[in-house]
């Protein structure tokens, strides 16, 4: 039997809570139960997927304050990540909040080479036919494959002709498959991991591309 049995409907209420006194008052208060609905179910599945998609680092619980003006102390979620580099990393991501779950895989903000390297394999026949047809494949799964983070890029990227086949993809700025579920009572089961899994699993053709085109391991 598998240590992980779902998501506690503690852990969903102990972020709604969080959001209604983000506080170091309200954590020292808390912090027993951050550590039993919400550290420790989120541990175990976040083990369970590295014993199959490789390892996961779960995320910090304190934001970083130092470049925003928001400076409530807390993350209003917990997650985890296979790739710890917001801009550059290609990987798997989780988190849970007080209004569901959201997952997926890809790069949600490409670094300049790697942004060059992915121009480079979409202009390319052989390559960029078989980005199209991936992207046709999981779109036909309900899974479509989105430019990340960032808003594609308006006219073509410089360089580039405006009647390029694949232009775009050439305006992308990042490549990611993005899955949002509200809240359910599914959460509470151990289906979390599965449908976590399904997901994983169906992007497997896009990871293999941006792994072979993008990724900085095989330049």
């Amino acid at each position: 039997m598998s240590a992980f049995q779902g998501l506690p409907t503690a852990l969903f209420e102990f972020f709604a809570d969080l959001a209604q006194d983000n506080s170091k008052d309200f954590w020292s208060v808390n912090r027993q139960r951050w550590q039993r609905d919400v550290k420790a179910p989120m541990s175990a599945l976040v083990d369970e997927l590295s014993s199959e998609f490789g390892p996961l680092r779960m995320f910090r619980p304190n934001r970083d304050l130092r470049f925003t003006q928001d400076k409530t102390p807390y993350k209003l979620w917990t997650g985890a990540t296979s790739t710890p580099q917001a801009t550059g990393g290609i990987g798997y991501y989780l988190s849970v909040s007080a209004t569901g779950i959201t997952t997926g895989y890809g790069a949600m903000r490409m670094t300049a080479d790697q942004l060059g390297r992915f121009r480079g394999a979409i202009d390319a026949d052989v390559t960029g036919i078989r980005f199209e047809e991936i992207t046709q494949e999981l779109a036909a799964q309900g899974l479509p494959v989105t430019p990340g983070a960032d808003q594609p890029l308006k006219n073509a990227p410089r360089g580039w002709p405006t009647d390029h086949p694949r232009i775009n993809f050439l305006r992308w700025k990042g490549a990611a498959v993005i899955q949002e579920w509200p809240t359910d009572t599914w959460m509470h089961t151990p289906r979390v991991c599965e449908r976590i899994r399904d997901i994983w699993t169906a992007v497997g053709p896009l990871k293999a591309w941006l792994d072979e085109h993008v990724s900085q391991h095989n330049h």
